[in-house]
């Protein structure tokens, strides 16, 4: 049997020369949340309710414009993507009714990214459920099937809903988020996770609910999984594994007293209704409640609303024709009711609240559920599930596994759950620019320190100052790496998403092309990310439709890394190959008892010609996509701080890494290595090195001991620039030195590369 092209080995990734492989990957991509056929991102209403005739079929980019995106992620630097899909696209018809056509889509676009040498990875995506509930990802029976009405979500405020919000362009930003502790979402994570414990009277085709949503959701992974293998060339090739799930959330499990907000919900914004106002409201009474806004500090309570939805229930009418997806609903499970008063919480007569308790306790045990508690009883049970599903078409399959978002993970060390091919993923985000939507240099919050009660008052976790801050993020998330291993055992991270809003401060940088403060909070998460010993990260997002007016399509939320209404970092395209390069100058043996210095120098310092135009040209940097955008946000395209995302990287490399990172102000790279023995000529360490912050002719390398070489090739379908190091055993160590630039410069024109004909010109082309 072959060696599999990536494998776990205790708490590193290692590829098929033994090198210690670091993963450096993208989620891809935003797009995928919504379909194609008909196009609706969440600002569009028409048709939104038709969503058993739906199409992802050219999601998340279709086949002709795969080359545009895979070939410009490669060059980049990208070596894992992170592939977004939902259930929705596969299921979206009715229970097991799966579709064919995008499935093969799929799987053509999984093997493009194969020639383009990526590793991907599987993510089940969701967001607050599904698009019906605010998000994205389940389809929208399954919100029929727990016996909610959608089109009453507006009335009752069940989920607030971008496609169905009066003014797309005034939904507030990251409201959506908050549609985790309103009624939908409360309701059908609740049964998703633990029905047969909360709601044993929820039974559908002779399953309880909980049974039913994830017999169904499994199947689905494990049906898109059968035919990836079934394709004969996917499988470990490209495909090397699962996700559980995305952000999955407990619902209404664990509250102690459903009338009060919970001491643990951090994130309050808009109408902010207790469970108890949200099922009032869902039976279409009126409720005075808090509203809530997000400060610097955090949320802070702005007002009072009264939310009266004149009678309209969120629950399915009694007269819903069940036969519409073809199931069969139990008769103990009445339509046209509350499910939480059929199950005596309150009394719908008088309105009176007799259970407050009701989800505080284990029912089978009796014991006191808090978030831990859920994880290690209830999403640990859904885990299983999923992983032997997946296991059992995909056997070799890397599993990702992901638990509720900055909670405690589940206790799995030293049990029979503790798989050597699980991988800890988690997900961070910098809240206080997240929700703010801006970069505050100035000072930030300990976020996961406070979650773990680790100060006695939240006025001990602000950090002041952008160098204890950029410490920070490195701490948090070294924080959040170490309690993977504690919980969960011996097994790598990968932050499966991290990233920073691009529409900051009011959207100045489309205004004037300064990207000085996303560059800035860029940097600081890459600067936390290399520093805090994870094996690897899947930044937050790539968007192939994303634009300055609606960026990511979807919530308003605007993290892509890519905008068609910006402009590509301008980097060299002049061809070397690797063969040609190791006799060159620039490769120098070193005295491995001193440190060593070298120029790197180039014999290929050919511009662009006739003869290299089609290599040069392999990158392509524009979109087939056409941007209306209003003037005054597109006519001052920037690089969309790409100078602190497209940065230098560990690919693969002989022994162990120590640590690495790289400064962006200065421009210099490190690299420490502990090394059980000398790399090889076939395998040296393989660093990634952008011609845009380490042109050739201007990089200075010192290594501990070896050779060292940089070439540029497109063994992988996109023109990279590497930097190859033979080097000893032991204790070895590594620094590039490129050329400083501006942070988030504006584009102007001294600025632009130049042209192909400008080029010629130059170089007096015979051909021109």
């Amino acid at each position: 049997m072959a060696p599999l092209r990536l494998r776990i080995e205790g708490r590193t990734f290692r590829d098929t020369r033994n090198r210690e492989v670091t993963l450096r990957g993208i989620n891809v991509a935003g797009d995928a949340k919504f379909p194609t056929s008909p196009d609706l991102p969440s600002n569009k209403r028409d048709h939104f309710y038709d969503g058993d005739n739906v199409s992802f079929v050219d999601r998340p980019f279709s086949i002709d414009e795969a080359h545009v995106h895979f070939s410009r992620l490669k060059r980049w630097g990208y070596t894992l993507i992170r592939y977004i899909f939902t259930w929705e696209a596969i299921e979206h018809a009715g229970p097991g009714k799966y579709d064919d056509e995008w499935i093969q889509h799929t799987i053509h676009v999984l093997r493009l990214a194969k020639s383009y040498g990526f590793y991907v990875f599987i993510d089940p995506h969701q967001d607050v459920w599904s698009r019906f509930t605010g998000g994205s990802g389940a389809p929208m029976w399954t919100i029929y099937a727990v016996g909610l009405n959608p089109r009453a979500f507006p009335a009752t405020e069940a989920a607030w809903v971008h496609n169905t919000y009066p003014n797309p362009a005034e939904y507030p930003k990251m409201i959506w988020a908050t549609n985790y502790t309103r009624l939908a979402c409360q309701v059908i994570f609740t049964m998703f996770f633990a029905g047969k414990d909360f709601v044993p009277k929820a039974i559908i085709d002779g399953k309880n609910i909980q049974d039913y949503l994830q017999d169904h959701f499994v199947a689905a992974c494990r049906y898109l999984a059968l035919r990836i293998k079934e394709a004969g060339d996917l499988e470990n090739d490209v495909v090397i594994g699962w996700e559980s799930m995305n952000e999955p959330n407990r619902g209404l499990v664990g509250y102690q007293d459903i009338s009060a907000i919970p001491s643990e919900q951090k994130l309050q914004k808009g109408p902010s209704p207790t469970a108890w106002q949200a099922i009032l409201l869902g039976s279409g009474r009126s409720c005075e409640m808090d509203t809530w806004d997000f400060g610097g500090l955090g949320p802070y309570k702005s007002g009072s609303t009264l939310v009266d939805p004149k009678g309209e229930m969120a629950w399915l009418p009694a007269d819903y024709d069940d036969s519409r997806y073809g199931w069969e609903r139990d008769p103990g499970w009445k339509l046209g009711e509350c499910i939480w008063a059929q199950h005596g919480i309150w009394n719908p007569l008088d309105d009176t609240l007799l259970k407050k308790d009701y989800f505080a306790k284990d029912p089978e045990s009796g014991l006191k559920i808090d978030y831990e508690y859920f994880t290690n009883k209830w999403f640990i049970s859904y885990y299983r599930k999923h992983r032997e599903a997946i296991t059992s078409v995909h056997t070799d399959a890397i599993l990702f596994c992901q638990p509720p978002v900055l909670e405690i993970p589940p206790s799995l060390k030293d049990t029979e759950d503790d798989d050597p091919n699980m991988v800890f993923s988690p997900h961070f985000y910098d809240g206080v620019t997240l929700m703010m939507k801006k970069w505050n240099r100035y000072w930030n919050v300990d976020v996961f320190g406070l979650l773990r009660g680790r100060y006695l008052s939240p006025a001990f976790a602000i950090k002041v100052g952008e160098t204890a801050i950029r410490n920070c993020l490195r701490d948090q998330l070294s924080a959040i790496r170490r309690e993977g291993i504690d919980y969960m055992g011996n097994h790598p991270c990968v932050f499966t998403e991290i990233g920073i809003p691009f529409d900051m401060d009011d959207k100045y940088a489309y205004k004037t092309g300064d990207y000085t403060s996303q560059s800035s909070a860029m940097d600081a998460n890459h600067f936390a990310l290399e520093g805090c010993g994870a094996n690897g990260y899947a930044l937050w997002v790539y968007t192939a439709m994303n634009n300055h007016e609606w960026g990511d399509m979807w919530n308003g939320e605007d993290l892509s890394i890519f905008s068609i209404d910006d402009k590509p970092l301008p980097l060299s395209t002049t061809p070397t190959s690797r063969d040609q390069k190791l006799p060159s100058t620039s490769t120098v043996s070193v005295d491995r008892s001193s440190p060593a210095f070298s120029e790197s120098r180039s014999n290929d310092d050919s511009p662009v010609s006739p003869t290299n135009l089609k290599q040069t040209l392999s990158t392509p940097s524009l979109s087939s996509q056409k941007s209306n955008t209003p003037a005054e946000l597109g006519s001052n395209p920037g690089y969309r701080a790409a100078e602190a995302y497209i940065r230098p990287s560990p690919v693969a490399t002989v022994g162990n890494v120590v640590s690495h990172g790289f400064d962006l102000r200065n421009c210099v790279f490190t690299l420490a290595l502990e090394c059980k023995e000398a790399a090889t000529e076939d395998a040296p360490t393989e660093i990634f090195l952008p011609e845009y912050h380490f042109p050739r002719d201007d990089t200075s390398v010192e290594v501990s001991s070896g050779k060292w070489t940089i070439s540029v090739d497109d063994a992988d379908g996109g023109m990279i620039q590497r930097l190859w190091w033979w080097h000893e055993e032991g204790k070895q160590s590594l620094t590039a030195k490129g050329v400083k630039k501006r942070q988030g410069m504006s584009l102007g024109q001294d600025d632009e590369a130049p042209g192909y004909l400008e080029q010629c010109r130059q170089s007096a082309c015979d051909v021109m």
